[in-house]
């Protein structure tokens, strides 16, 4: 089973950038596609981005133009590369194995997230 921890976030002023990590342990890194979501309070959680297990890399309506994804099979370790932030993206984001480029969760357990906070 795949271990997933996100990191990274923090308070950044709209304009601004983050980077966000998600670390992965359990299983060989490279057989398996990650994506990101996000949760905004009271809303429904949303697809971000995803990198699939051969590096193509996938976007959502939210993160185009503005974040970029990537993955370091070495380090074992998916990123996501935020700039332009605007306070609409602030949330909870999480990393977490997806079935393929449908970006289904693989199960329904979800980590902590790391909160990404943006000021106007």
């Amino acid at each position: 089973q795949v271990q997933l921890v996100e990191s990274g976030g923090g308070l950044v002023q709209a304009g601004g950038s983050l980077r966000l990590s998600c670390a992965a342990s359990g299983r060989t890194f490279s057989t398996f596609t990650v994506a990101w979501f996000r949760q905004a309070p009271g809303k429904e959680r949303e697809f971000v981005a995803g990198v699939t297990f051969n590096g193509a890399i996938y976007y959502g309506d939210s993160a185009k133009g503005r974040f970029t994804a990537s993955r370091d099979n070495a380090k074992t370790t998916v990123y996501l590369q935020m700039n332009s932030l605007k306070p609409e993206d602030t949330a909870v984001y999480y990393c977490h194995e997806v079935s393929g480029i449908g970006w289904r969760p693989t199960n329904d357990y979800w980590g902590q997230g790391t909160q990404v906070t943006v000021s106007a």
